[in-house]
Formats: structure tokens, sequence, C-alpha cells
């Protein structure tokens, strides 16, 4: 029987320059061993990203997410740690060039302050 690649689903979001993440991200998933299959616009505020990469590579990933400034769901945290923890106890086995399938749901969000509510709410009678 042959082994099908399930795709894990990672949900981040951003308050940051849009343009100048999703560079920062592509570069990651190429630095860490990965390739981008799609990428996508599925609303005006999320972006999707389909990639596949090694497993060897999961740390590399998951912490070039960290540091590109991407806030990460609880689910996506847990998720990542579980693959970076199989990751040791693969790495001696005789496929330690597993393949992954990720699919990154990333929602870009305005900083939105209470003062600029009030602000835009308020008006003088």
């Amino acid at each position: 029987m042959e082994h099908e690649s399930q795709t894990l689903d990672l949900q981040g979001y951003s308050y940051g320059d849009r343009q100048g993440l999703l560079a920062t991200l592509t570069t990651a998933f190429t630095h860490s061993g990965g390739w981008v299959l799609e990428r996508k616009t599925v609303s005006a505020t999320t972006v999707e990203f389909r990639i596949e990469i090694q497993l060897q590579g999961i740390v590399e990933l998951y912490a070039a997410l960290v540091a590109s400034g991407l806030e990460l769901t609880r689910g996506a945290h847990e998720t990542l740690t579980a693959l970076c923890t199989s990751r040791k106890h693969i790495a001696a086995s005789p496929r330690p060039g597993q393949l992954l399938s990720l699919r990154l749901e990333l929602n870009f969000l305005e900083d939105v302050t209470l003062h600029s509510l009030l602000m835009t709410g308020s008006g003088l009678a």
C-alpha cells in the first residue's frame, strides 16, 4: 500500500506589512528546503500558501516563521512542535527524507487601537 501524503493545516496572522511578510515567508520556505506549490489570494485580507517540505527541514521552517513576525495560532504551534519532535525520531529511520504537505492560511489584520475606534465613532453635538 502506497503512503499518501496528508496536508497539514496551519493558520497565522499578522498586523505587519503584507508585501514584506509575503516576501520573507517565500524566502523562509526555500531556505528551509521547501517549495511553494501554490500561492493564492483567498480574500482581501487572506493569503494561502501550499508548500511541500522534507521533514528534516521543519525545525528551520518553524524558526523562520516565528522570526518573520508571523503570529501562529495555538494549533499551528502544536502541529509544528509535534513535527519537530517526530523529526528527531524519524532521522534515524530508513526514510529520513519524508515529505510533508502544508497549507498555511495567513490573515492580515488591521492594528485598530481603542483610541482610533473612539475617534471614528465620536462626533460633537
